[in-house]
């Protein structure tokens, strides 16, 4: 392997040197997870980039050669001896501390400024404004070593030429060290900044305001020069100022009030002195200073006046008066803060003494009101109250008295007075005979008695609503008595006395009424009921309780429809008084219910009916076939066009086609075409399976006609067969778009297009509407297609549309239809 990235040769003497530049190497193999490593000391894993190092370590040997050392003199100079590294060195170190820092040499901006104060580094600028020194020589020391530091800087998002930070905020260059002219302490022998301190904190230091500062200070310890006494000032203080001094005070916390009371200690001085608050501690000073007293000397004169007794007391006396002015202002001021609030006080205490005054005049009204109702409904009064007169004093409570009415306990109140006058009032009321007796007056007290807030109708709270206790207690014994002498068959009495009740009753009196009374009686006479033998009809004392009861009564209809499917076993369809029972059902039952009703019972007795029917063109009798169609209305289309389809139409066609073969008279065949089809309604013509038996009865007819080429042929009788299926088929078309017509009109009439988005876009919205309509179900057929078309199930019916056709499948072809057809046969 071949070491010459880490190894050269000497050109003389093919020593190979090794070369201490970073090359490619060292960067690819200085972040190498899989380079040789050499076994970390004990050393090293403590201090880590900082540990020592021998010189043999900084490179893995090779071939166990003895690294040289390369700072020792190179043999072989023919010019003399060369001086070791560490001798040069040592050397320029020494001339560039001989040379002076001229002023000239440092730049304009490194010069510190006399106004500033501190570092002039900011947030915004990247590094020092000082350090603009050249940075080439940085970390030079790096060329004998493998550079790791300079590297791991580097890969950190270090910039040579920049401090260190997030914001280049550090200094640039490593700090200079000053040597002190002697031993002196620090500051001794003035200023130590180095150039490079100053570049980089330009501070102020101010030589002038330090010595002013110093001689201030040491003032203080001398003693005055003069040798004489201060001259004492005194303060005066004026009562406004104490005042103002006390307001500032009183905002004071409690437990700094307490601390202003407390006596204290000053022991500071020579002499013990006491103050009465902490606040005069600091107007100490104020009071004329106490001089020592001085030994009496030969030059000195003795004091005229020295009675510090009777200072001490003088004093005392002002710090006392001061603090009776300063309590006497806080005081006033409490006083009148007094005087306000109790102002205050007694207008709102008027305010409420004169409606406490109203409220009992007010009561004191009611009250004499309420005696007079009591007076009046004693049995020895002359002139009793009666229940239209307590309804006006109760009126003119509620108009004239609203709040202590509203506020009175009303139940009580209508219990003492109002019970009793109606008891009275109903005591000989037959409620079947008179059933409006009372509603007035009964809707009078409703008013005065409900109460508003009780919205809820069902389990109310009899103890708090007078109306509806009054109704329950008084009006409803009489109900409960009328309805357990009442016979259901005689329904239109007791629906009428409920009828005018229902908008005075409570709703939960209404109810309780209907499924506890009435409905019972209703179950139990419907056990009792026989068709077969009862003259009156059920539907005659059922049906007026719908509009009250309507969906209670849902329990009887199941009881009804069986005992008239029973009474329906041995009927024939010539007895006409079935229809009678059953039509006024047909509405109340359920449609699904109804249609299955007919289905069991009456289509097979229709059925059969029809197969008793004879078809004879030359004497028919019709009595069969009108007893099948007068049950149109009460059967669906769907069930008489089965019945037809089974029973009729097969008699029918062969009747026709024998009738062809005898060289007929197509005159008195097609009178009997028409005569047939005229005994059918239009809604049964219009379905397409009856469209279909009767234009097969036409081509039957024109096959006939074509077919007898060699016969005899009746004159004309071609033609007229041909007329008769032409004009046949327009009716039906015109027929078919007379309904497609008469139900976009009433779709408009029922306000379909009110809303935008529900307006049919095209025929495939409107069919799902009249899907949705019918409760037919209309979905696509999933992966099913003719001809590229969307195959649709449409009930039990698959369809697909073409260009707002609608086409269904036939046995053969797919034939198109009209959209009512299309409804019918799914129906």
């Amino acid at each position: 392997m071949s070491m010459s990235h880490l190894y050269g040769t000497d050109g003389d003497d093919g020593v190979e040197m090794e070369n201490f530049e970073v090359s490619d190497w060292d960067l690819q193999n200085e972040f190498n997870p899989h380079r040789q490593r050499h076994r970390q000391t004990k050393e090293e894993a403590t201090y880590g980039v900082w540990a020592e190092r021998d010189s043999d370590e900084e490179r893995p040997s090779f071939g166990g050669k003895r690294s040289r050392d390369y700072s020792a003199p190179v043999n072989f100079i023919s010019a003399g001896l060369k001086k070791s590294a560490a001798e040069d060195v040592s050397e320029e170190d020494s001339d560039e501390d001989e040379k002076p820092v001229k002023q000239e040499e440092i730049p304009k901006e490194f010069v510190p400024k006399k106004l500033k104060t501190g570092g002039n580094f900011k947030p915004s600028q990247k590094g020092f404004v000082g350090g603009t020194k050249s940075f080439v020589d940085f970390g030079s020391w790096e060329r004998h070593t493998k550079g790791i530091g300079q590297k791991l800087l580097q890969k950190m998002g270090y910039v040579p030429g920049r401090g260190l930070g997030k914001n280049a905020q550090g200094i640039i260059n490593p700090i200079e060290a000053k040597q002190r002219k002697g031993k002196g302490a620090v500051g001794a022998y003035g200023s130590e900044r180095t150039t490079q301190s100053l570049q980089d904190f330009p501070v102020v230091d101010s030589e002038e305001e330090a010595e002013e500062e110093f001689q201030k200070e040491l003032s203080q310890w001398r003693k005055d020069p003069n040798g004489g006494k201060k001259k004492p000032k005194y303060s005066y203080k004026t009562v406004e100022e104490l005042k103002a001094k006390g307001r500032i005070s009183k905002q004071l916390a409690a437990p700094q009030k307490e601390l202003s009371q407390v006596k204290v200690i000053d022991m500071t001085g020579r002499e013990q002195k006491v103050y009465y608050s902490y606040s005069q501690i600091s107007h100490k000073h104020n009071i004329p200073d106490d001089s020592p007293q001085q030994p009496l000397g030969k030059d000195s004169k003795p004091q005229g006046f020295a009675l510090p007794e009777l200072e001490h007391n003088l004093q005392l006396l002002i710090d006392i008066t001061e603090q009776e002015i300063i309590q006497n202002d806080r005081q006033l001021q409490y006083e009148r803060d007094m005087v306000i609030n109790l102002t205050h006080e007694i207008e709102k205490m008027s305010e409420v003494l004169s409606h406490e005054e109203t409220a009992i005049r007010n009561l004191s009204k009611v009250l004499e009101m309420v005696e007079e109702c009591e007076r009046r409904m004693q049995p020895s009064c002359e002139n009793p109250l009666t229940l239209d007169e307590c309804a006006k004093i109760f009126e003119t409570l509620q108009d004239k008295y609203y709040e202590e009415y509203r506020m009175s306990d009303r139940v009580d109140l209508a219990v003492a007075i109002v019970y009793p006058l109606m008891k009275d009032y109903f005591k000989n009321w037959d409620p079947l005979k008179d059933c409006t007796y009372g509603t007035e007056i009964i809707a009078k007290w409703k008013n005065l008695l409900e109460n508003d807030q009780l919205l809820s109708h069902s389990g109310q709270d009899l103890t708090t609503d007078a109306f509806h206790r009054l109704m329950w207690e008084i009006w409803m014994p009489y109900v409960r008595n009328i309805v357990a002498q009442w016979q259901p068959r005689n329904c239109g009495s007791m629906v009428d006395f409920l009828d005018s009740w229902v908008n005075v009753i409570p709703v939960w009196i209404l109810d309780n009424i209907l499924d506890q009374l009435i409905f019972p009686k209703l179950q139990k006479e419907v056990e009792n009921w026989n068709p077969l033998t009862d003259t009156v009809p059920i539907h005659s004392w059922i049906h007026p309780w719908l509009p009250l009861m309507q969906a209670r009564l849902e329990p009887l209809y199941s009881p009804i429809r069986n005992k008239l499917a029973n009474a329906l076993q041995k009927w024939h369809p010539s007895d006409s008084s079935a229809k009678l029972i059953l039509q006024p059902w047909k509405d109340v039952f359920t449609p699904g219910s109804w249609e299955a009703f007919m289905v069991k019972n009456i289509v097979p007795k229709l059925g059969m009916c029809l197969n008793e029917l004879i078809i004879n063109p030359h004497q028919q009798h019709m009595d069969a076939f009108y007893w099948v169609i007068d049950w149109e209305g009460m059967i669906s289309v769907s069930s008489l066009v089965g019945l037809l389809e089974k029973h009729f139409f097969p008699k029918w066609l062969q009747v026709l086609c024998s009738w062809l073969s005898n060289s007929p008279n197509y005159e008195e065949i097609t009178k009997w075409y028409l005569g047939w089809k005229s005994m059918f309604s239009d809604q049964v013509l219009a379905h397409p399976s009856i469209k279909d038996k009767f234009n097969e009865a036409l081509d039957i007819m024109n096959r006939a006609v074509s077919s007898s080429v060699g016969g005899y042929m009746q004159p004309g009788a071609r033609e007229n067969i041909a007329y008769l299926t032409h004009t046949e088929r327009r009716k039906d078309f015109q027929y078919e778009a007379m309904q497609e017509r008469r139900e976009a009109e009433n779709m408009a009439q029922r306000g379909i297009g009110v809303a935008a988005s529900s307006v049919p876009m095209n025929f495939k919205d409107l069919i799902q509407t009249k899907a949705e309509e019918h409760n037919i179900v209309f979905m696509p057929v999933i992966g099913k297609r003719h001809e590229g078309k969307q195959l649709y199930t449409f009930g039990r019916i698959v369809i697909y549309i073409d260009r707002g056709v609608v086409f269904v499948q036939g046995e053969k072809t797919w034939v198109p239809t009209s959209l009512q057809s299309l409804i019918d046969m799914a129906k």
